[in-house]
């Protein structure tokens, strides 16, 4: 009995290490769903303290996890109380608008941005024309949000959330950045990306420098799952993607990252699927493109609103 008790406690630990960040999708499309957009909320395992990655949709996100039973408390609380901060990749509608109609309701936090990212949200968003100025910046503000500009790849810390990270600058379009966050806690990591094109479509080497900076989190097993974009299916023309990938095109930037970590390296590595276009069976397509064409043998994730992920 004793040494079942020893098993159990060595067994149950090495669970509770293995996981390292709840996450829990409150919004999963990339446009036209106006009350799934993408919006993800991740915390250090079994706590409540969030950071929200993008908010194209919070409530409705919300209420769907309460529905799901991923929480089991009310949509204020998880709002004012369990999410301590924001992540905006970049300005986007789809990305931003959760955050900007819940404001009134929400409590006082930070948001974090690259300084790109943070003129918009104060220029087009908080402005005082299209919403009350809901920052602690300019005119009639209000103060409940401070909006801290991240230069990219500098380490900051994220109170309340056990949290550290770096932003990474990221090409979706000639005239729009947006950013990645690599999250860190303790020994373990978690890399975000926001709209990206490909390197070779966007004429940019981004998303290769992004790569070089995780290679050796990817080859000590350090990080945990890679958010990605697939927004359209590979019969979308190059011409047409507006800053977006395709299957293939993920499967082109993958390629590159073994050049940096071995094709040995990226066998298992979770890669969950963000940002897929709805019209249509795009959803469906883009899925299926993915799973026949698994050349690095990832292991691919495709996220279900209210419904938490663990790594």
């Amino acid at each position: 009995m004793k040494q079942l008790a020893v098993y159990l406690f060595f067994a149950i630990s090495f669970f509770a290490k293995s996981q390292s960040f709840d996450i829990v999708p409150l919004g999963i499309y990339g446009g036209e769903k106006e009350d799934n957009l993408s919006s993800y909320l991740v915390s250090v395992a079994g706590k409540n303290n969030f950071l929200c990655l993008d908010a194209g949709t919070i409530n409705s996100g919300i209420q769907k996890a309460i529905e799901n039973k991923t929480f089991a408390t009310n949509e204020a609380t998880v709002l004012k109380d369990y999410i301590k901060a924001y992540f905006v990749s970049h300005g986007h509608l789809d990305h931003v608008s959760g955050l900007v109609i819940n404001s009134p309701a929400d409590s006082k936090k930070n948001i974090y941005a690259i300084p790109f990212v943070k003129n918009i949200l104060l220029q087009k968003y908080f402005s005082n024309d299209v919403w009350a100025n809901f920052s602690d910046e300019g005119a009639n503000a209000i103060g409940k949000y401070h909006i801290n500009a991240i230069e990219s790849q500098k380490n900051f810390n994220i109170p309340e959330t056990d949290f550290e990270a770096q932003l990474f600058e990221l090409s979706h379009t000639e005239t729009h950045l947006s950013s990645a966050i690599l999250i860190q806690h303790q020994s373990d990591y978690l890399l975000y990306l926001g709209d990206t094109g490909a390197d070779r479509v966007e004429q940019s080497n981004k998303l290769e420098n992004l790569w070089k900076n995780i290679a050796p989190l990817i080859k000590n097993k350090s990080l945990k799952a890679i958010f990605i974009e697939v927004s359209f299916p590979n019969a979308q023309k190059e011409n047409l993607l507006f800053g977006h990938l395709t299957p293939k095109l993920l499967n082109e930037e993958l390629s590159k990252l073994t050049n940096f970590v071995g094709k040995e390296n990226l066998k298992g590595l979770n890669i969950v699927i963000t940002h897929r276009k709805p019209t249509g069976k795009n959803p469906e397509i883009i899925a299926e493109e993915l799973r026949n064409d698994n050349p690095f043998q990832v292991n691919l994730v495709f996220p279900e609103q209210g419904k938490k992920l663990s790594f």
